[in-house]
């Protein structure tokens, strides 16, 4: 089992870092007022993983399907350190094969943001890996048994010298090693035709954070309050027409740098908040 600090993994000017499953998927968290999602529920209440309380076995998890998706940005700052050391998101990935260590997480983790924004859902076959550009497929074969399953790469870890991958438990439960915690396993790239990398351009034109949207002013401008203290960048309020009513929206911004950008978003989610992909 996993020991990672965090599934989002939280970096000095890093960005906060599934497929197909029988079990139903986590759910998001419940709305706030004004019908908008704002503050995060809090992070990692089980101090120890687990696996879930409802297992599954083998014959009820299944490979990932590869997507074109396009690589952004969004949680593929690089390079980024954990505990002093520095790690490179990979440029030219398409060959990556290795051999090594894996161990996976769970119950802890669940339902919380990956590295790029997704909730956690320990039912797919997902995985979070030191390097891997973020989405990437790959296919993860276990050497002691020969089994084999496609994962999603949507995270960042696990950040101990020996581990080279981290699964989802449906995916260690697919592999036949949850119990123990690790296995020796070989990790390939699964090249997918019309992937768009664009982890630069993202930045060039979004300059603001939403951090909500609100029916009342005076909710509007609490969130204001509230978050002030906290970022090095402006919040403000700004109304807006839509289908006849007006909305308060709280933005943050705006900022030019890009640095600074992910630096602003990583304050918000160490402290608790939900933030999307920036706007222009």
């Amino acid at each position: 089992m996993s020991l990672r600090p965090s599934v989002a993994v939280i970096v000095a000017l890093s960005f906060f870092f599934a497929a197909c499953s029988t079990p139903p998927s986590s759910q998001s968290p419940p709305l706030q007022e004004d019908n908008v999602a704002v503050r995060a529920p809090e992070r990692y209440h089980i101090e120890q993983d687990s696996a879930p309380l409802l297992p599954i076995s083998q014959d009820e998890v299944f490979d990932a399907i590869p997507q074109a998706d396009p690589i952004l940005t969004f949680g593929n700052i690089s390079p980024y350190s954990i505990d002093g050391v520095s790690y490179t998101v990979l440029e030219d990935y398409r060959h990556y094969r290795e051999q090594g260590t894996a161990s996976w997480y769970g119950a802890k983790f669940s339902g919380h943001k990956t590295s790029n924004g997704e909730l956690y859902d320990l039912y797919q076959p997902s995985a979070a890996h030191k390097t891997l550009p973020i989405p990437s497929y790959a296919r993860v074969t276990n050497l002691d048994n020969g089994k084999t399953i496609v994962v999603r790469v949507n995270d960042r870890g696990p950040f101990h010298p020996d581990r080279i991958i981290d699964l989802s438990y449906a995916a260690a439960v697919k592999l036949g090693y949850m119990e123990q915690g690790t296995a020796r396993v070989e990790v390939e790239v699964i090249e997918v035709v019309g992937v768009e990398d664009r982890r630069d351009p993202i930045y060039g034109n979004y300059r603001y954070l939403q951090l909500g949207a609100f029916g009342r002013e005076v909710s509007a401008q609490d969130l204001v309050a509230e978050l002030k203290p906290l970022l090095t960048a402006e919040v403000f309020v700004s109304a807006v027409e839509l289908d006849g009513a007006l909305l308060y929206r709280v933005r943050v911004g705006p900022v030019d740098d890009k640095n600074h950008l992910v630096a602003v978003q990583q304050q918000l989610q160490d402290s608790g908040y939900d933030v999307g992909q920036p706007l222009p």
